[in-house]
């Protein structure tokens, strides 16, 4: 018995610039997830190839892929996936402990995440006394800690009401103003607006993709 092979991507050729703020979005399964799965090094496609600062990513063995993606990639996700029984403080600093970052260096470092997202005054709180868009600050000063060239965010005001919403676009603006890369995957084309660089997804190919009209330096992905 023969099974088909359902092909979620198809013929997609995206290059992303150092420093670009691009939005990916589409109709729901139109491979917008999948793509930044792959962008992610999560997924692994069936052809094709994938570079990540010059190498490609698919001839690294997995010890290779999970450092690149450590030092390279941050991720903010729908859910916020905060540990309940960490202070914010503790939450942004745990991934410091795997990279065998000094406890001391880790919060000093986590500290300041956090009062670049907002929220100094609320380091001592646990995921609980913190509203949704205060979850997702956090969530944000967390991808940033291991300070990844790129940062890749899946409907990250998905489980945020719309008044919260400028809250966190504001916060990957300003990142993106000091020169880190998003990517921000997203269904609603009131958030895509707030990026520099528009790509449209549909039954997965790219059917659009608008870029401003300055471009960054350096090639990433």
């Amino acid at each position: 018995m023969t099974y088909g092979v359902l092909g979620a991507l198809k013929d997609v050729n995206l290059e992303i610039h150092e420093g670009e703020f691009v939005s990916i979005s589409g109709p729901s399964g139109s491979g917008k997830s999948t793509l930044l799965a792959v962008l992610g090094l999560l997924e692994r496609p069936s052809v094709g190839t994938y570079c990540v600062n010059g190498q490609d990513a698919w001839r690294l063995n997995d010890g290779e892929q999970s450092r690149l993606r450590g030092e390279t990639l941050g991720f903010v996700f729908q859910q916020f996936h905060l540990l309940p029984e960490l202070t914010a403080l503790e939450n942004v600093a745990r991934p410091l402990r795997f990279a065998r970052v000094p406890p001391t260096e880790a919060r000093a470092r986590a500290a300041r995440l956090l009062d670049r997202v907002g929220l100094a005054a609320r380091a001592g709180h646990r995921p609980s006394q913190l509203s949704g868009g205060e979850q997702q600050r956090v969530a944000i000063a967390r991808a940033l800690v291991r300070q990844p060239r790129m940062l890749l965010a899946d409907e990250p005001t998905g489980n945020l009401p719309q008044s919260l919403w400028a809250d966190i676009l504001d916060v990957f603006t300003g990142l993106n103003q000091e020169g880190h890369t998003i990517v921000l995957v997203t269904h609603d084309p009131l958030v895509a607006a707030r990026a520099s660089r528009h790509v449209i997804l549909h039954d997965g190919t790219i059917t659009k993709d608008t870029r401003s009209s300055v471009e960054a330096p350096a090639t990433l992905i």
